[in-house]
């Protein structure tokens, strides 16, 4: 895999929690593999930060969560 490119992956989140999972579990699927993930989410006022955070236990990706930055 060193010879292949890497890949980044970003995915904003904002109040996102019915979508996030499946946003993760989308690039996790892949099938090229030499790819880094980072997910922000900008101060979601729902669940999406528990639900990045559980799956975050079992995958390697950063997770960057700031307070809500407006457009």
């Amino acid at each position: 895999m060193s010879n292949s490119p890497l890949v980044s992956v970003v995915i904003p989140c904002y109040n996102h929690e019915n979508y996030v999972a499946e946003a993760l579990e989308s690039v996790f699927n892949q099938t090229y593999k030499n790819i880094e993930l980072t997910i922000i989410d900008d101060g979601s006022k729902d669940g999406s930060v528990a639900v990045v955070k559980k799956i975050q236990k079992e995958n390697d990706f950063t997770f960057v969560n700031q307070e809500n930055m407006g457009v």
